[in-house]
């Protein structure tokens, strides 16, 4: 990393663990991307992602990530969190050991939280302009408390952790986006966001390396673009599928909230057999038919192994898949 005269620098970690084990592993997979560095401050967490975790859960795991990232790194750490999070959620424990970087848009300062007194960064907005970055960025308020009291190189660990077992490195290609991505590798610009730490989602570079979720090197799920009058359970049962399912793999919170464009996860039972199938998307006009035509195969044979539960039904943007 080359410094910009002036620039100070500093790195953050977009926490998605669900238990203790997976934020050491985090925290360790965190300090070996940074070893060898020399950054200017604390080294901040950012868990804001709770799923169904319970209060006592994200605390214990915040800690676990927050105090292994101390240990590993030799570095002073920060939270980074919203106003009500500070306030509802993250422990009187965390906030006696570690301080503060709160985000509260529209305010000129942030509210009383109850368990920090000072904040040592204030994000007070997120549409920010700069000049040489054609989009809108975060702007924030630092005090020196930011700065690390030690900037000497982060030790680069001897054997640096693997990639998670469920993820794979590729690297960007010039042209690629996070959607078209998404959609090669059966996941979302979500998932991909919070894998790869972005922070716009737009902006990736080629040559650059990339996490992508796999599952021993076989997808196990397609994808499907939600066109103007879907619903969730009407793609459910085209794919076989029960609404749960959708609403877990996708995390979505309200299943009558689907908008169009949105890019859906759809689980798909995978077994020895299904290794050797062709995926095609159904083109307006096409029938069970033509397409069995095609690759000289049956309609039964497509209707059994794609759960159709009417022949005469399919619909333009549909995956089938295909013996080969």
């Amino acid at each position: 990393m080359q410094k910009i005269i002036g620039l100070k620098i500093g790195f953050y970690h977009y926490l998605t663990a669900r238990n203790q084990e997976e934020a050491i592993e985090q925290a360790d997979f965190f300090v070996s991307l940074i070893g060898g560095l020399e950054p200017d401050c604390k080294l901040a967490m950012d868990f804001e992602s709770f799923g169904d975790l319970n209060i006592e859960e994200i605390n214990e795991i915040s800690l676990a990530f927050l105090s292994r990232v101390e240990e590993k790194s030799g570095k002073e750490v920060v939270i980074y969190s919203d106003a009500f999070n500070a306030r509802e959620i993250f422990s009187s424990e965390l906030s006696s050991r570690y301080p503060i970087w709160i985000a509260e848009y529209d305010v000129e300062e942030p509210e009383n939280n109850g368990k920090w007194d000072t904040w040592i960064g204030f994000q007070y907005s997120d549409l920010g302009n700069i000049n040489g970055i054609n989009t809108t960025v975060d702007l924030d308020y630092f005090t020196n408390g930011i700065f690390l009291s030690d900037t000497s190189q982060i030790v680069k660990p001897d054997n640096p952790p693997p990639t998670p077992s469920d993820t794979e490195s590729i690297i960007i290609k010039r042209g690629d986006t996070l959607s078209q991505l998404a959609i090669e590798y059966g996941t979302t610009v979500e998932r991909l966001v919070e894998l790869n730490n972005i922070s716009n989602p737009n902006l990736i570079f080629a040559g650059n390396t990339l996490l992508v979720p796999i599952n021993d090197g076989k997808k196990q799920s397609i994808t499907y673009k939600v066109k103007k009058g879907d619903t969730l359970s009407g793609i459910a049962k085209r794919y076989g599928v029960s609404v749960q399912e959708l609403v877990n793999v996708n995390n979505i919170k309200n299943p009558n909230l689907i908008y169009v464009g949105q890019i859906l996860i759809i689980p798909t039972p995978l077994n020895i057999n299904d290794l050797n199938h062709t995926l095609y998307t159904v083109r307006p006009g096409n029938s069970l038919y033509q397409i069995a035509k095609k690759y000289n195969t049956t309609i039964a044979q497509i209707v059994r192994l794609n759960r159709i539960s009417n022949p005469n039904l399919i619909y333009a943007g549909q995956i089938l898949r295909i013996n080969n």
